[in-house]
């Protein structure tokens, strides 16, 4: 009992927190949103320390790399595994969709009209940028500042990219700053350890308030599409991770992976964010036997690029437009489905609810619906963000074993 207490005490006062969290949130509906302070303030620190822990970990990592040659080959595992995890989800999430029917057009109309007074600003700002344009807002920033904001974080890996490569480049004379950006890192890391001191506190305020607001708000057409996610993530947790786990580490890669997974698994679910579970991923891979370099990089692209979650969520948004127009499903429209929620889901923020708006914007334009539909799809996102959330952050654990088998072979994940 002393060594089970000891391996898991941070999961079981967690998971305690988030339980008292739900239970508040049943019981005291609408009313549990008053304890939303504590759980922003949880989200708070945790943000203020995102951009600094991505540039950091990700700079750090390629400027002290003792072999050149190890970061291409990092890269481009990394990015072999995120195009076919990303195929495989993007199947699962149509294999689930395609023999249901998620609403129907009555249900579709009642939604519509309960939605008229959404406002339209941020759709009609987006529709006035063409994908190129997106690309380039997603990929850089205008002024330097803008790389301090966590809304640009796409932007941030790049630059934290272009400066550990620069650094690398300026051989003897860089070595001070990487001594800096070695300590400064270890700063980082040391404030969130701080933080997470206080996370069951914050965790299960933050989760109290999101049962007490949502729990009793679903429509039908919106309750039917919850509950079959919920499965599906389910499904895909357990059974696909799992086969993952054996192909990055065998047996003991699977057990590893059980042991140390569940921490991170309820912060996500908590905070509904990828960038709030950021620091708790990278020391999680680490935990897997993934070696430094690997999860200090993956992980921070990960983020932003390697989403399971919110594959599957695009396929069932696309999925939940297609029953509500009665559009036939024909080959080639089951390929355009499968490559749109593909290419939105590059596009969706790595921050809590609302996030995903430029990506739902996306898949209306792509796939040819009225942008009346807007509306429809973020409410969407919105009730399936916590099981959503899981699978993009355990996905990038999943996908870290993935690398560092392709990268340091059999032994590295099986010590």
């Amino acid at each position: 009992m002393k060594k089970l207490w000891k391996n898991y005490k941070s999961t079981i006062i967690l998971l305690a927190a988030i339980i008292i969290g739900a239970i508040v949130g049943i019981v005291y509906k609408e009313k549990a949103s008053a304890l939303a302070p504590l759980g922003d303030l949880f989200l708070n620190l945790m943000f203020i320390v995102i951009v600094p822990l991505i540039f950091l970990n990700i700079s750090t990592s390629i400027a002290k790399m003792s072999k050149a040659q190890r970061f291409g080959k990092i890269m481009i595992s990394i990015i072999i595994v995120f195009v076919v995890t990303a195929i495989v989800s993007v199947l699962v999430g149509l294999a689930s969709t395609l023999p249901v029917k998620l609403v129907s057009t009555e249900d579709g109309n009642r939604i519509r009209s309960s939605l008229e007074e959404v406002s339209t600003e941020a759709q009609e700002e987006t529709e006035k940028m063409s994908i190129l344009e997106r690309t380039v807002s997603a990929l850089t920033v205008s002024d330097f500042s803008g790389l301090l904001s966590k809304n640009n974080l796409i932007a941030v890996i790049v630059f934290a990219i272009m400066f550990g490569v620069a650094t690398r480049m300026a051989g003897d004379k860089g070595k001070p700053v990487v001594d800096f950006l070695v300590g400064a890192n270890e700063v980082v890391i040391n404030i969130v350890k701080i933080i997470m001191y206080y996370a069951p506190i914050g965790l299960g305020c933050y989760f109290a308030s999101l049962i007490g607001t949502f729990g009793n708000e679903i429509a039908i057409g919106y309750l039917k599409t919850f509950v079959i996610y919920t499965i599906v993530a389910i499904a895909f947790y357990l059974v696909v991770y799992s086969i993952y786990a054996f192909i990055g580490g065998g047996r003991k890669g699977v057990k590893l992976f059980w042991k140390n997974i569940i921490p991170v698994t309820v912060t996500s679910i908590a905070t509904c964010s990828s960038a709030a579970s950021l620091p708790i991923n990278i020391e999680t891979a680490k935990k897997l036997g993934v070696s430094n370099d690997i999860a200090e990089t993956l992980a921070p692209f990960g983020t932003s690029f390697h989403k399971d979650g919110s594959n599957i969520g695009s396929v069932f948004k696309i999925m939940f437009l297609v029953c509500l127009f009665g559009t036939s499903l024909s080959t080639s429209m089951i390929f355009q489905i499968l490559g749109v929620a593909l290419v939105a889901t590059l596009l969706v923020s790595a921050v809590p609810i609302g996030g995903g708006t430029i990506s739902e914007m996306l898949i209306i334009s792509l796939m040819g619906y009225p942008m009346a539909a807007l509306p429809i799809l973020t409410i969407i996102a919105t009730i399936i963000d916590p099981p959503a959330t899981m699978l993009n952050v355990v996905g990038d654990d999943a996908a870290a074993m993935l690398v560092s088998r392709m990268v340091d072979g059999k032994k590295k994940n099986n010590t």
